[in-house]
């Protein structure tokens, strides 16, 4: 029997190769809405974040996500990242 393959994805914060499903997906939507993907399926361009703190740190400071999504991110959306990571701690 065949095992399927599991999906690889780069976190934008350490540059990490993980588990799709591990990840947080923030995709820019084809209308240019920049939404954080609880689904994964949503259409449009994304990138990946682990879940934990220093990652999210590391990728706000250096303006990662941004330039993953090749568009300027409104600060609501980092806060509701941000406040992500507050509740799992």
């Amino acid at each position: 029997m065949k095992q399927k393959k599991v999906p690889q994805r780069v976190c934008v914060g350490c540059q990490e190769m993980k588990n799709k499903k591990e990840l947080i997906r923030v995709v820019r939507t084809p209308t240019g809405e920049v939404l954080i993907d609880t689904t994964g399926k949503k259409a449009g361009r994304g990138a990946y974040l682990c879940n934990n703190e220093q990652c999210f740190t590391k990728a706000f400071k250096e303006k990662r996500l941004e330039r993953a999504l090749k568009h300027s991110i409104e600060p609501p959306i980092y806060e509701e990242l941000r406040a992500r990571f507050d509740r799992h701690e």
